[in-house]
């Protein structure tokens, strides 16, 4: 899988534990398949970019549809705060970026198209949550400046499956790809 790199989205604790106001359900059970993404795509030498919402404590950069919910929650997502973290497991490398983002697209008001154009990167396989909202509004953009695109079909998450199967067919029919994990963690070891 030349010229492709694996963009992983907000697979952060406020995201993934419950007690979180933004828990996504399906968080926690993709969790593995996200870790055997990582390590398959480390182990291939392909370049991994961790995109991950960071916002001021202030909520001054909180998109409108959540600010009340930022208010009245005391923050989520907020610079240094453990919630904002990546469980262990996901933590980035070294030499793997890290674009940080306000809003559901990685490549909205972010360097993330420069960072992927630099790596010469063609092709964008995407794991991580939640679907509806940060996976598919990557996707999409993505699509827009004629990447290649692949979501993770079970590495990447929503708050129900009916909402996870409907936005994969959507993407697919947007012209992404969708795979297992399995199928690309296959591919890269026989492509």
């Amino acid at each position: 899988m030349e010229h492709t790199a694996l963009v992983m989205v907000d697979m952060q604790r406020d995201f993934l534990e419950s007690s979180s106001p933004l828990f996504v359900a399906q968080g926690p059970d993709i969790l593995a398949n996200v870790v055997e993404a990582l390590q398959a795509a480390r182990a291939a030498g392909m370049p991994v970019v961790h995109v991950l919402r960071r916002h001021r404590s202030t909520g001054i950069d909180v998109d409108m549809c959540r600010k009340e919910l930022f208010e009245r929650t005391g923050g989520f997502l907020v610079a240094d705060t453990p919630g904002v973290e990546e469980p262990d497991a996901l933590k980035p490398l070294d030499a793997e970026v890290v674009v940080a983002k306000t809003r559901w697209s990685g490549f909205f008001a972010t360097d993330l198209d420069l960072v992927l154009r630099r790596m010469e990167t063609k092709h964008i396989v995407l794991a991580g949550l939640q679907t509806p909202n940060c996976i598919r509004a990557t996707a999409v953009d993505a699509l827009s400046l004629d990447y290649a695109v692949t979501v993770l079909s079970d590495a990447t998450g929503s708050r129900t499956a009916d909402i996870q199967q409907s936005n994969l067919q959507d993407m697919t029919a947007m012209g992404a790809e969708v795979l297992a994990t399995r199928q690309f963690i296959d591919l890269l070891r026989d492509p």
